[in-house]
């Protein structure tokens, strides 16, 4: 697939840009404007569809593999150490790499209004920083937004909508701004090196926000999509002694705090109000991929760990030995889920809270 030029997200890059591939060699950077005879050229990749990837400090956010997937690998990356992150993206074609300092969504929106004018869809992962650039974006371009799509289509994009219990298709009549839900779309490599393109951005001065103080994320708050580590409740954790529905889950997050850990659940868990919909960890709820996933009494169901990504370590707690998710784990413990979780809170919680 061509990519889109960075005068007219189509073309090929003309005099004065310089192309590498790889990012092995040192490009001078073009100026990212449309010419004013930027309409009149023919362009046969304009029109389709773009990534737009925010990097912060060389790191590209989740789902942003899936987003350049999707968009048939092209892709602009924008911010700080974008050749750096273009090397941590597989499915990499083709990429203008736009290095536009700290994220500054009112700018950035305002400076790649004319330049994405004729670009077709414009695709960026749900993170939190693409969550805050693709409303922008809409407005500044005047196109309407599908936020935590699922697959883009030839005049619209697949969306779960109510909860994650009904699936759609938006169709709509032109280009539009859509943000990729992560971890549903999966991705693949793509053979040989990437050809990347260094511009300049011209940033136009506009009111935008600034950034006072970065805190360290609360477990207990942070997107779940991002956790380095989960403890999940199952139905098994509010089956058969003390404590029980939500006392189980509360204490499954004092134990969580502890650890440095956030709390997801199953359907079950969040069906029967035991937690909050947005602790649903599946298909049809977040999708996650921590470094460890610590599962209380979880049976393992598909819809469940569909949505589990690749945990570098799994540990199982539940009764029954054969289930789904005891075989998938590293460590499987064959104990009572809430036996268990009534001893940890004893260890390592204070004797006030810990004492059961």
């Amino acid at each position: 697939m061509s990519a889109p030029n960075p005068s007219q997200v189509g073309a090929q890059p003309g005099p004065g840009a310089t192309s590498t591939t790889g990012g092995m060699a040192d490009a001078t950077a073009r100026p990212l404007t449309r010419p004013a005879h930027a309409a009149a050229e023919a362009d046969p990749a304009a029109g389709r569809p773009l990534a737009v990837v925010v990097v912060r400090d060389g790191v590209a956010p989740l789902g942003a593999d899936e987003a350049v997937a999707e968009a048939g690998g092209v892709a602009l990356l924008i911010g700080s150490g974008t050749k750096q992150a273009a090397a941590e993206l597989p499915p990499l074609r083709r990429a203008w790499l736009a290095e536009a300092g700290a994220f500054a969504p009112a700018r950035w929106a305002a400076a790649l209004a004319d330049v994405l004018a004729d670009a077709g869809p414009l695709l960026l992962p749900a993170s939190p920083d693409g969550r805050d650039l693709a409303p922008r974006l809409a407005v500044a371009l005047d196109r309407p937004l599908l936020a935590g799509i699922t697959a883009l289509r030839e005049h619209g994009a697949d969306l779960i909508r109510f909860g994650g219990r009904v699936a759609t298709t938006a169709t709509v009549s032109g280009p539009f701004v859509a943000t990729l839900q992560p971890g549903i779309r999966g991705t693949d490599a793509v053979p040989g090196e990437p050809e990347l393109t260094e511009v300049d951005l011209d940033l136009p001065q506009r009111p935008d926000a600034r950034v006072l103080e970065v805190l360290p994320p609360d477990p207990t708050t942070a997107d779940l999509a991002e956790a380095p580590r989960i403890l999940g409740a199952g139905a098994g954790l509010t089956r058969g002694g003390e404590p029980l529905g939500t006392a189980a889950v509360d204490l499954l997050g004092q134990v969580a705090a502890a650890l440095g850990a956030s709390v997801g659940s199953t359907r079950d868990v969040t069906d029967a109000g035991w937690a909050d919909y947005q602790r649903q960890i599946g298909t049809t709820g977040v999708v996650v991929n921590p470094d460890l996933y610590i599962a209380f009494g979880v049976s393992g169901a598909a819809q469940h760990t569909g949505g589990l990504g690749t945990p570098e370590h799994i540990v199982s707690v539940n009764l029954d030995p054969s289930c789904p998710m005891t075989a998938m784990a590293d460590l499987g413990i064959v104990a009572d889920a809430s036996a268990l979780l009534r001893e940890l809170a004893d260890r390592l919680l204070p004797t006030e809270e810990g004492e059961r």
